[in-house]
């Protein structure tokens, strides 16, 4: 059953509250003008999760809501004065225990603004008690709105007033969220950016016309990321410019012969580039965000003695943090991304040189993906017991590259066929990336041990660090053997023809 209701157009709230008055008891309780702010990651998780994060302000109070969008009912609620940046910053537990499972690391960030009357009123019987209560949310931009709040134990009255509502006075049931409304005024709607690659291209489009599309929305996911990673506003920012950054060095070196090869070699230094200046402020985010596993994977007895190594990392962080705010504010980096934009704005040429230009965007993606998958096969089938860590790191590459390419032309193929196909890459891929990162943390956190001696750290926290380095040594040493069975089953019978099956259709 629907609650909220929207007034005809040429309803005012004040010749509703005089209809209404003429038919049932009620009384108004105030009248106060508001403020309402929606909130959301930059990702849109709430949203996607079914819920609507709003902070009313008015003169009286300020109290964010969590709400369930389809029936705008409150999930949560809690009264504060300013909304903090991170889930586990609210004091409300019950707010604190629905956000932090879908918010994660990410920020919370104003979506829009409203400003608007609220009225409240109670709906009253003959012996003077509340049976409803009624909350008219009148604004200047679009339909006023009335939500009905109904009271346990007058199940009735609410039927009976949703009667009054639509049937006299000519109001409509609504479930469409005020937050839809307010962005459409915008010219936006929720869910208007994804990290997740969605570019639909025409199969004979033309391979140089469709490479330069496709560097355009890796282009566009940088520069929606520009911003955040150099506030550091919330971790994924930072890291969804790097997966951007990685994808346009993977289309440069894997869409070979078409585009020009000085425009392919000046890029991809430029993008290597990048790449480089951000790899130290990312790493260093995914120990902070990994330490509670780092700190809970000790024994009880030496936990807390870790605690001096987050300190050390965070103001690491910090200085590489602005080290790389630094220079992406550099004429280096501005220069040339501007340049890369307008160069992939200028229309292609009707005769194009380059030897694959001209072949259909279909019979390119066949091609390098066909030749990326049996290089895998080939890495892979040539990795033994005895190979150096080096050869697993140069096949984690190549799947990374293979995975790219996947989800670069993935709308020229079967959907179901080629998601299938990404899903057991993705196996291979995770094993490979844990035995990589694992060998990363245990060699670097022995760096940092060697640093914080010089720096007379306790020597309880060495120790800490010492279990802590174990840990990883054996979790390294399990991803290793884990790589074998999860090759295995990549290159079995069945996903090879499946793969087969994907290419020849």
């Amino acid at each position: 059953m629907s609650l909220q209701f929207d007034f005809p157009a040429s309803l005012s709230a004040e010749k509703f509250i005089a209809k209404l008055s003429n038919k049932i008891n009620m009384e108004l309780v105030c009248r106060q003008y508001s403020l309402k702010t929606y909130y959301d990651s930059f990702d849109w998780r709430l949203y996607k999760n079914g819920i609507t994060c709003e902070f009313n302000r008015s003169k009286s109070t300020s109290t964010l809501v969590l709400k369930n969008f389809e029936n705008n009912l409150v999930i949560a609620s809690t009264e504060i004065k300013e909304v903090p940046a991170f889930c586990e910053q609210f004091l409300s537990e019950e707010i604190t225990g629905t956000l932090a499972p879908l918010l994660e690391m990410r920020a919370l960030l104003p979506v829009c603004n409203l400003d608007y009357e609220t009225y409240h009123l109670n709906i009253i019987n003959n012996d003077q008690k509340t049976i409803l209560r009624l909350v008219i949310e009148e604004h200047d931009l679009f339909k006023n709105r009335v939500t009905v709040l109904p009271i346990k134990g007058y199940d009735k009255a609410a039927d009976s007033i949703i009667e009054t509502l639509t049937e006299k006075l000519g109001l409509t049931t609504t479930n469409k969220p005020l937050l839809v409304v307010a962005l459409s005024l915008q010219g936006r709607k929720p869910n208007d950016y994804s990290s997740k690659m969605n570019i639909n291209l025409d199969p004979d489009m033309r391979a140089d016309i469709a490479g330069k599309y496709i560097f355009s929305h890796l282009l566009n996911a940088i520069k929606d990321n520009e911003h955040g990673t150099i506030a550091d506003t919330d971790s994924e920012f930072l890291h969804d410019f790097r997966v951007a950054v990685r994808r346009t060095r993977a289309g440069l070196s894997q869409l070979k012969g078409v585009l020009p090869d000085e425009i392919t070699a000046y890029y991809a230094e430029f993008f290597s580039w990048l790449g480089q200046i951000t790899s130290p402020t990312r790493d260093l985010d995914v120990y902070l965000l990994n330490f509670a596993h780092f700190k809970d994977s000790l024994p009880i007895s030496i936990r807390e003695n870790i605690n001096p190594l987050q300190e050390f990392i965070l103001a690491k962080q910090q200085k590489a943090q602005k080290e790389l705010a630094k220079k992406l504010r550099s004429a280096k980096y501005l220069s040339t991304m501007y340049e890369w934009e307008q160069y992939l704005k200028e229309q292609a040429p009707l005769e194009p040189v380059e030897p694959n230009a001209k072949l259909t965007i279909k019979q390119l993606a066949n091609q390098r993906i066909s030749k990326s998958y049996k290089r895998i096969l080939a890495e892979g089938d040539a990795i033994d017991n005895n190979s150096p860590s080096e050869a697993l790191h140069d096949l984690r590459k190549s799947c990374k590259k293979l995975r790219y390419l996947m989800e670069f032309f993935q709308s020229l193929y079967h959907e179901n066929q080629i998601k299938q196909f990404i899903k057991n890459l993705k196996g291979l891929q995770e094993v490979l990336g844990d035995f990589q990162d694992y060998a990363v943390q245990e060699n670097t956190l022995k760096l940092f041990s060697e640093e914080m001696l010089s720096n007379n750290i306790h020597a309880n926290t060495l120790l800490a660090m010492g279990v802590l380095i174990q840990n990883l040594d054996t979790l390294r040493c399990n991803a290793r053997k884990d790589f074998s069975s999860k090759f295995l089953t990549f290159r079995h019978e069945e996903n090879h023809s499946a793969f087969k099956s994907l290419i020849n259709k």
